[in-house]
C-alpha cells in the first residue's frame, strides 16, 4: 500500500513561506546536495504529486516556464499530479488532473499502488487531510531561521493529532530533517 506523505520546508518558527505570497528566500539558506539529492529521490519514489489549487498555481507557473534542464524540472512536468480544489474545473499542465474529493481520492490511490504520493506545500490541503487521518507521514526540513512573521505551515485544529518521530537528519546546511508518522485517530 502507497503512503502519503507531506513534504515541506519551515522556519524554525513555524512558517512555510513569507508574508508575500512564494516568499520562499529563506530556503537558499538550507539548500545544499542534501536536499538537492533528496529533491531527485522524490521524484524517483513517486506515484503522484498533490497540491492544493494555490500551491499547484505557483508550481505550474514555476515548473512549466523554468529555464533550467534538471531532473527535478523533468519528473516536476511528468509525473501525475493531483489539484485538490472546489473552484478549478480543469487543468492545462501535463498529466494534471482536479479533483473534488481528495480524501477519498488519495484514500482509493493508497490502495492501488506501493509507491509514495507527496504533497507539496499546500498548508490548508494539509490541514484538512491530517483531521481526515490521510496523510502517513509529515517530512520536514527545518531552516534555521526566525521570519517573525509569514504564512504557518500548520493550521489551528479541532483535535489533537499525535506524531512519532521515524527519523531526524542534520543537514551540512544547518537544517534538519525530520520525518514524522501520523498516528491514525482510534475514534474513526
Amino acid at each position: 500500500m502507497g503512503k502519503v506523505i507531506v513534504w515541506n520546508l519551515v522556519t524554525l518558527d513555524g512558517y512555510f513561506e513569507g508574508v508575500k505570497k512564494w516568499d520562499l528566500d529563506f530556503h537558499r539558506q538550507a539548500w545544499g546536495p542534501e536536499l538537492d539529492a533528496l529533491s531527485k529521490e522524490f521524484g524517483k519514489k513517486a506515484e503522484a504529486l498533490v497540491f492544493g489549487r494555490v500551491t499547484y498555481e505557483g508550481m505550474k507557473a514555476y515548473w512549466t516556464t523554468a529555464d533550467d534542464d534538471t531532473e527535478v524540472k523533468a519528473y516536476m512536468n511528468a509525473l501525475p499530479k493531483i489539484v485538490a480544489s472546489h473552484t478549478l474545473e480543469k487543468s492545462d499542465w501535463n498529466n494534471t488532473r482536479v479533483v473534488k474529493n481528495i480524501a477519498a481520492e488519495l484514500a482509493q490511490l493508497k490502495q492501488a499502488t506501493d509507491k509514495t504520493i507527496y504533497i507539496f506545500g499546500s498548508a490548508d490541503l494539509v490541514a484538512s487531510l491530517l483531521q481526515d487521518d490521510v496523510i502517513d507521514e509529515i517530512m520536514l526540513c527545518v531552516v534555521p531561521v526566525l521570519l517573525g512573521q509569514g504564512t504557518p505551515l500548520f493550521k489551528p485544529a479541532d483535535r489533537r493529532k499525535s506524531l512519532k518521530l521515524l527519523e531526524s537528519r542534520p543537514l551540512g546546511s544547518g537544517g534538519v530533517i525530520l520525518r514524522y508518522g501520523a498516528e491514525k485517530d482510534a475514534a474513526r
